[in-house]
C-alpha cells in the first residue's frame, strides 16, 4: 500500500509539469521483486531526475526514499519508514512543528512526578472528576 502512495505522489509531481520538457521524461530503470515470504523491493529512475525505491515485508513494514527537483530548482529528498506505528517521513522540505511551550513541559513533568494526584474524568451532565 505504501509503495502505491509514494509512486502516486511521484507520478503526480511528474505529470504536474505537463507541457514542459519534463513531460517527455523517460524511465531509465525499473526493478520490482516480490518474494514468496511476502518481502518485496522496487525502484525506478527517470530521465528528468525523479527516483524512488522501497523495500518491505508485506503490508506491515516498509522503508524507502524518493527524490526529485522542484520547479524552483530545489532538490527534494524524502526518506520514510512505515510500520505498525504509522508513516514516518523525513526530509528538509517538511514542516517542523513548533516547540512545546515551557508551561506544558513543566505540567507534564509535575504529572509524571505525582502519579498519586492522577484523576479520572467523568462524562455526563454536571461532569466532574474523581480520584482514581
Amino acid at each position: 500500500m505504501f509503495k502505491f502512495v509514494v509512486l502516486a505522489v511521484v507520478i503526480g509531481l511528474a505529470s504536474a509539469q505537463h507541457g514542459t520538457p519534463e513531460a517527455a521524461a523517460e524511465i531509465r530503470s525499473f526493478a520490482s521483486d516480490i518474494s514468496p515470504d511476502g518481502s518485496y523491493q522496487w525502484s525506478f529512475d527517470t530521465s528528468n531526475g525523479i527516483a524512488a525505491q522501497e523495500q518491505g515485508v508485506g503490508s506491515v513494514k516498509a522503508a524507502g526514499a524518493s527524490s526529485y527537483t522542484s520547479p524552483e530548482g530545489i532538490p527534494i529528498q524524502l526518506t520514510y519508514t512505515a510500520d505498525e506505528n504509522g508513516f514516518h517521513p523525513e526530509g528538509a522540505h517538511l514542516p517542523v512543528p513548533p516547540p512545546i511551550p515551557e508551561a506544558i513541559i513543566r505540567s507534564l513533568q509535575w504529572n509524571a512526578a505525582h502519579p498519586e494526584e492522577e484523576r479520572e474524568y467523568i462524562q455526563g451532565p454536571g461532569a466532574a472528576y474523581k480520584r482514581s
